[in-house]
Order: C-alpha cells, then structure tokens, then sequence
C-alpha cells in the first residue's frame, strides 16, 4: 500500500505540469497511462466495468467519473482528477482539484472547503472511533461553509481489490456506524458542491453530474487506520495534495 499510494500521488503530481487552458483531458488521460507504464503499474480504471479510460477527469459541475475527452480546458474551470494504480496487486485510490488559469474565488473557496472538509474527515480517524464520525466532521465542515455533501457515493476499502467493504459515508453523526479497528484499510473521498446535494448520471452511464448545475469538487486520499490515529497513503512527496501548495508549485 506504501508503494500504491505514493506512485499514484505521484501521478497525480505529474498532472500539476499538464493543467492550463487549451490542453484537452484527453492529453491527461494518456499522460497517466504513461506513466504507470513506465513505473510498473496499471490504472486500475482501465477496462473496469467497460470503462475505456485510465483516470477519470471531471469538470465544474461534473461530480465523478468524468470521462476523458478531446475538449480543451477553458479559463477558470476546476477540474478533479481521480486515479488509481495498480502496484503488486496493491490499490492506491486519490484525486486531486486542479484550478485552469486563474478561476473565480467562488469556484477556489470550493476547492479549499473540499480539501478541508477531507482533512477534518482524515482526523477522524483512530482505532476505537466509528465510521459515523467521519461523515460528522466532513458535513458539519462543509455545511458550516454554506456547501452540501454529495450523498450519492461513499468513500470505500481498498487494497487487493478496487473496491471493498466498508462503505464511508461523508455525512452522519458522531459514534454512529461501524467500529474503526486498526489495519482498516479505506478510501475518503468528499464530492462538495456549492449548491444543492443531488446529482444525475448522464447517458454514458459514468458521468455524474449536479442536477442544479452548481460547481462540485472532490478529494480522495486513501488512509489505513492505526491505533493512535491514521495513515494516508496519497500524500503527494512534494505536498502537492494540498491545493494552495500545488498552486505555490
């Protein structure tokens, strides 16, 4: 999980250098390949369910599961980023927001309570807690900053396999849900949007989009669970996981 989680940070760091107006998603998309290629490893999207892409690219309104396209990116649109490669059978699971250009402050104040809305949820996190309290955090956060929290998808346990058991919520209430234990393994992903909560999937049977068509963004790391806390796995080696040291960057 050590090796997983730090090569598909940094595959999500070669990204920062991609990202500016004109360049098409597409250009990600074959970049990520690339570069599992060259480090041994596999995106774990690639073929999944019939899913033709090796990350998923979704922009503004997108919620999740974007597909990669030919489309260039415009001036001010934030665009999440989600991987996950494939290292000696090992998952590593994370996404990052990415701002085009120079973006509204409305769309950047997104990113920012997205990223701390999924770092309030990490500290959540210790033998003895419950799932519940993960989801308290991320909505008390992202409701205190007039946001909602997507309902529609959970964080989930990750490791051999892509997906696994526990579902983690990003809503709830302190002490409710399973027991956290030591040696969990699990993914927790926000999807924070400035409008209302709901979403719809669009005809390609992936993309998930706000049904008000308000800005959405996300984060993901993957975390194991300790006795004293937790440990993330995706941290990026140069800090880049948080987006105002990737704008620095």
């Amino acid at each position: 999980m050590h090796k997983a989680g730090r090569l598909t940070a940094e595959a999500l760091d070669e990204v920062v250098g991609l990202v500016r107006p004109g360049i098409s998603t597409d250009v990600i998309d074959k970049a990520v390949f690339e570069f599992a290629m060259d480090h041994g490893a596999y995106p774990a999207t690639l073929q999944y369910r019939g899913y033709t892409r090796s990350c998923c690219t979704s922009i503004n309104h997108v919620v999740c599961h974007g597909i990669p396209d030919d489309k260039p990116l415009r001036e001010g649109d934030i665009v999440n980023v989600d991987i996950t490669l494939i290292v000696d059978g090992w998952h590593g699971d994370s996404s990052r927001m990415y701002c085009v250009g120079d973006v509204p402050r409305r769309a950047e104040r997104l990113v920012e309570v997205t990223y701390e809305s999924l770092m309030l949820g990490i500290r959540a996190i210790k033998a003895g807690a419950h799932l519940g309290d993960i989801g308290a955090a991320i909505q008390a956060h992202a409701e205190k900053e007039r946001c909602s929290v997507v309902r529609d998808f959970c964080g989930h346990g990750v490791g051999r396999l892509f997906h696994d058991e526990p579902n983690v919520l990003h809503y709830g209430r302190v002490g409710e849900g399973p027991e956290l234990k030591a040696g969990m393994i699990f993914t927790v992903e926000p999807m924070i949007n400035l409008g209302r909560p709901h979403v719809k999937i669009l005809s390609d049977g992936w993309t998930a989009v706000t049904r008000d068509r308000s800005l959405s963004a996300q984060f993901e790391h993957t975390v194991g669970v300790t006795e004293t806390g937790c440990e993330v796995f995706t941290l990026s080696p140069k800090g880049w996981d948080n987006p105002a040291a990737a704008r620095r960057g």
